[in-house]
């Protein structure tokens, strides 16, 4: 094909002067070359007219069709997803007699595979690719590395990778963000790092892959560290890097980080917002996390999965039952209750205190997982419903779900908020003997937070000493509150030392531990253990607590007087308190 007819049809812009080109070319014969017609499929495909490409393919004798001809047809679906299509022709090359397939065959299929996760024909596609001599092509290798990667396959993406003559950036990259996608942020640190070593320059994927293997195991250094990296290389951030920076850092508390990265961004989606509001809200900043829900919504952002989630947990943190309504409303108003949202709802409405909505929603979910029902026995369990949470635990079995590790810790937990005893030691036996579930951490420090507040420390202390599993901090802490409520302080003692070994930074830690010295007349370790603190600059947060009192949310800190009707409040809690005591009489 003449330079003039090439150029022109790379050149066409429009499908009706491309099919005026097609139609000369019919009547003068000059797109009989191979080359031709696959030039005449790819600008088909390139306007979008598929079916017309598909035409000028299937019009072409099967022994007249070279390899440049099949391969721009393949790549025409690949380019919008058609990946069935693209196995449907590599299968229809092979087993005809005609073309071999290339590099590029090899590459655009495999791509295809990993698109469909189909990985038995994938590998077959390997094979092939050995077979006509591509074991070592550099673009057929990364392929392969990808098709294990999107299959979850690290172990033999790696193994492949390893064998790999020669790496390009794809091929890095593909790695990187492979070990990233499947959680295993270490080692994708660590191929970058070797990337590095091999004076590879990183890509934005790269950065993006590296970002959040940061976010995930909490690496904040090297997440900054990355984040200076780009900013020294002049890269150009597109909104998924720096929602992938403000990710970071939110999921970190340092939401002033966050805020100044998103506060830069020229462009922001539903995803930039929706990171920043979920790093308020779990962050315990929950006015802002409503603020910027407010402002996202004024700037025409429709609210997503994320978000809406992010702002009933806000809610759900200092119980804001009207503000949770409102969401709710807007979910039934303009979205499909999943499992997620409506979990979400339903928590939201146990912890502002309205039991009977979140069990009414609850009964109401047509599909109820695992998940759900965990944390509606849970709900029961926080106020202090034991007897109902093992009630819907024997409803949920009836269902035919296999209760888990985490639906055993919830009843549990209902047990120990609700005091019962016997019942807690039963199915903490059963949970093992029956479910083969072994106990974890979890499910033993709230069998330890259960025979403490029923003063039964001795019993606990025996259950630490029994346990399989190394006892963290959260055990201990229980068992020496029990010991102080109870006035065990000789144990309490004992357990406090432990406690300040494991936790020697957090000021609560030491302001239990210094009230067990003090009822056991224990001065001398109070004062030490005020020293230390104040030695350390070690200051306890004071407590508060918020109530919703007619839409409004009023909020108490420790020791503040600054509230207009602190009198009023004081003369009802010295009558409440009267009441109380006669009741208890």
């Amino acid at each position: 094909m003449g330079f003039p007819i090439k150029y022109l049809l790379t050149n066409c812009k429009h499908i009706k002067p491309l099919t005026q080109l097609h139609a000369i070319s019919i009547v003068t014969g000059i797109f009989s070359s191979g080359d031709s017609n696959g030039n005449l499929i790819t600008s088909y495909a390139r306007l979008g007219d598929l079916v017309s490409a598909r035409q000028v393919f299937d019009q072409i004798p099967e022994p007249k069709r070279v390899i440049p001809t099949w391969n721009a047809m393949i790549i025409a679906y690949s380019k919008v997803g058609f990946s069935n299509q693209v196995l449907n022709l590599y299968h229809s090359l092979v087993l005809g007699n005609g073309s071999k397939p290339d590099s590029t065959t090899f590459t655009i299929t495999l791509k295809a595979c990993a698109s469909l996760m189909d990985l038995k024909t994938g590998e077959v596609v390997r094979r092939n690719a050995v077979e006509f001599g591509y074991k070592d092509d550099v673009f057929v290798g990364s392929s392969v590395v990808n098709l294990y990667a999107k299959c979850g396959k690290m172990e033999e993406a790696m193994k492949v990778f390893d064998e790999m003559p020669k790496r390009d950036l794809v091929t890095w990259t593909t790695m990187v963000s492979g070990y990233a996608q499947s959680g295993k942020s270490f080692e994708a640190i660590e191929i970058y790092r070797e990337m590095q070593r091999e004076n590879v320059k990183g890509d934005e994927i790269v950065m993006v892959s590296l970002i959040q293997s940061c976010s995930n195991i909490g690496d904040i250094k090297w997440g900054q560290s990355v984040h200076g990296y780009m900013i020294r290389r002049e890269v150009v951030l597109d909104v998924v890097t720096e929602t992938s920076l403000v990710d970071m850092y939110a999921k970190n508390g340092l939401l002033k980080l966050a805020s100044c990265v998103f506060d830069s961004m020229s462009y922001r989606n539903v995803v930039s917002w929706s990171a920043l509001i979920s790093g308020f809200a779990q962050n315990g900043f929950a006015w802002d996390a409503f603020k910027l829900f407010v402002e996202m919504q004024k700037c025409r952002f429709k609210p997503d999965h994320m978000s809406l989630v992010s702002v009933l947990v806000a809610c759900s943190h200092v119980g804001f039952s009207k503000f949770g309504k409102s969401i709710h409303g807007y979910i039934v108003r303009s979205l499909e209750f999943d499992q997620i949202l409506g979990t979400a709802v339903i928590d939201m409405y146990s912890k502002c205190g309205s039991l009977l909505s979140a069990r009414v929603l609850f009964d109401r979910v047509n599909l109820r997982d695992l998940i759900s029902w965990n944390a509606m026995i849970a709900i029961y369990g926080i106020h202090g419903y034991g007897k109902d949470a093992l009630l819907l635990f024997w409803q949920m079995k009836q269902t035919g779900l296999r209760p888990d590790h985490a639906t055993f810790a919830s009843l549990l937990s209902a047990f120990s908020h609700s005091g019962l005893v016997e019942e807690g030691l039963y199915w903490f036996d059963l949970m093992s003997k029956e479910f083969n579930i072994r106990p974890s951490e979890k499910h033993y420090a709230c069998m330890i937070d259960l025979l403490a507040r029923a003063g039964r420390v001795e019993e606990a202390y025996k259950m630490i000493d029994s346990m399989d599993v190394e006892p963290g901090v959260t055990i201990w802490v229980a068992l020496l509150a029990g010991c102080g409520n109870h006035g065990k302080l000789d144990l309490g003692l004992r357990v406090a030392k432990k406690v300040l070994e494991l936790r020697p930074d957090d000021p609560g830690i030491y302001t239990l531990v210094s009230n067990v010295c003090a009822a056991a007349n224990n001065w001398d370790d109070v004062a030490t253990v005020r020293k230390v603190m104040k030695k350390s600059g070690l200051k306890k947060v004071p407590g508060y607590s918020v109530v919703e009192v007619n839409n409004r949310l009023h909020t108490f800190l420790m020791e503040d007087k600054s509230h207009p009707h602190l009198e009023k409040m004081l003369t009802m809690l010295k009558w409440l308190d009267l009441e109380m005591r006669l009741e208890s009489n």
